[in-house]
C-alpha cells in the first residue's frame, strides 16, 4: 500500500530535475516502497524530459507523466493527483522554495485530524529567508486581500507550493477542479472549506528562487479571470450535492 504520495508538476525545469529528485527521495527514502514520487511534465520544450528519463534511469522511483503542450499548473497537478494512490499527497513546488523538510510540520496536523495541511508564509512562525521583490510581494498582497474577501476569509497564504491533504480528500477535490492555471489552490481550498473539511495552515520556510514561472503583469489578469470564475462557481451561490461525499458529513458543492 502506497503510503506517501509526491506530486511536482515542472515546465522547462531541466537544470533542477537531478538537485529536485535526490532531495525528494532522500527525504521520503524511510518511506521505502509505500511511496511514490510523481512528476507531471507539462509540455516542457528544453530538456525536462531528457532530465526526468535519467533520473529514472539512476534508480530513482520517480513516475513521469506529460503533457504534449502547456496547460497549466492546475492541469499539471490535477493529472498527478488523480494518477496517486497515497493514504497521503503531498503537492510541492519544483523550486523546492519551501524546503521538504518542512512536511514533518503538516505530517503533524495531519495526525492531529486536519484533512488538509498547507505550508502559509503569512501566519505566525513562518520565515522568510530569501524575500520576492517589493512588486512581487505587493501584487501578492493584493492577490491575498481579494481572495480573503470573495473566497476563503480564514487563510492568510493560499499560494504556498507546499500542501498535504489526505489522499482521498485529494483525489475527490482535484476531480471537481476546473481551473488549470495557477489559482487552481484556491479553487481546491475553497472546494475543501465548501466541503466542511478542517485545513489547517502551517507556518514553514521559504525562500524566492528564481526561475518562477509565474509573469506578474502576463499572468494576472487570467488569474483575475480564474478567480471571477471560482467565485461564481464556489462563492455564496454554491449549492451542494449529498452524492458527492468524501466521508459521513462532508460534501462537495456543485
Amino acid at each position: 500500500m502506497i503510503k506517501l504520495s509526491v506530486v511536482i508538476p515542472v515546465f522547462n525545469e531541466q537544470h533542477r530535475i537531478e538537485p529536485l529528485l535526490k532531495t525528494v527521495d532522500a527525504a521520503t527514502r524511510s518511506w521505502r516502497g509505500a511511496r511514490e514520487i510523481i512528476v507531471v511534465d507539462d509540455g516542457s520544450t528544453d530538456g525536462t524530459g531528457a532530465a526526468l528519463a535519467a533520473a529514472a534511469r539512476d534508480g530513482i522511483p520517480v513516475t513521469v507523466l506529460c503533457h504534449e503542450r502547456n496547460r497549466g499548473k492546475g492541469a499539471a497537478l490535477r493529472r498527478g493527483v488523480l494518477a496517486s494512490h497515497g493514504a497521503l499527497v503531498l503537492l510541492t513546488d519544483a523550486d523546492l522554495a519551501t524546503p521538504i523538510g518542512e512536511l514533518r510540520a503538516l505530517l503533524a496536523r495531519i495526525a492531529e485530524g486536519a484533512d488538509v495541511a498547507i505550508g502559509s508564509r503569512g501566519v505566525r512562525g513562518s520565515r522568510i529567508l530569501v524575500p520576492q521583490s517589493r512588486f512581487r510581494q505587493w501584487s501578492g498582497h493584493v492577490f491575498n486581500r481579494i481572495v480573503r474577501l470573495i473566497l476563503l476569509p480564514d487563510i492568510a497564504d493560499t499560494q504556498c507550493g507546499f500542501k498535504l491533504f489526505r489522499g482521498p480528500a485529494a483525489r475527490a477535490l482535484f476531480a471537481h477542479s476546473v481551473i488549470d492555471g495557477y489559482t487552481i489552490d484556491v479553487e481546491i481550498l475553497r472546494l475543501a472549506a465548501a466541503a466542511g473539511l478542517t485545513i489547517a495552515e502551517v507556518p514553514v520556510t521559504w525562500s524566492h528562487m528564481e526561475g518562477s514561472k509565474v509573469r506578474v503583469l502576463r499572468d494576472g489578469v487570467r488569474m483575475g479571470r480564474e478567480l471571477l470564475g471560482i467565485w461564481n462557481r464556489l462563492g455564496m451561490r454554491a449549492r451542494v450535492r449529498p452524492e458527492l461525499t468524501l466521508h459521513p458529513g462532508r460534501v462537495l458543492p456543485r
